[in-house]
């Protein structure tokens, strides 16, 4: 197996696939209703629908950065605001995720593993690193999610 494909099995284990650590991302918000993700079990924190909006950013991104894109976020892309706080918005936010998700995977396959080592754009870091942090990143928030989900889920909400 190549060091591209090691990541890109990465990326399927946290956002979709049999993690060890848990449940993946899009199998943690399955069931979640969209009274649910807009609840705030936890005040002063994000919920669970500004959450996902924020990796969704991350992972395009990401794909971005590996198109050639400069992608910095300003913090109205790094948590994007609420739109249609319904059952259909959420429905949007869980397809969009997933989206990302797909589109980032689709640009990984694209690369040989030669590419990894070096700078993902000009002065950043190195693809390998740019990947693997954004793994990382929606793992951390997969986690904030899971401990969210448990709460609202109890029906713990402020």
């Amino acid at each position: 197996m190549t060091e591209v494909e090691k990541i890109v099995e990465q990326l399927n284990s946290a956002l979709v696939g049999d993690a060890w650590h848990g449940p993946a991302l899009m199998k943690l918000l399955e069931d979640v209703t969209a009274p649910q993700a807009l609840a705030r079990p936890l005040p002063g924190a994000h919920n669970i629908w500004e959450i996902s909006l924020h990796i969704t950013a991350w992972l395009r991104a990401c794909r971005n950065r590996l198109e050639g894109q400069r992608a910095e976020l300003s913090s109205t892309e790094d948590w994007p605001p609420l739109r249609d706080p319904d059952d259909a918005g959420w429905n949007k936010v869980r397809r969009d995720l997933l989206g990302a998700g797909d589109e980032l995977r689709a640009a990984i396959t694209r690369l040989d593993d030669s590419r990894l080592e070096q700078p993902i754009l000009e002065g950043m870091r190195s693809v390998y690193v740019t990947l693997h942090g954004v793994i990382q990143h929606s793992l951390y928030h997969a986690g904030q999610i899971a401990i969210l989900r448990n709460e609202v889920m109890k029906g713990h909400t402020i």
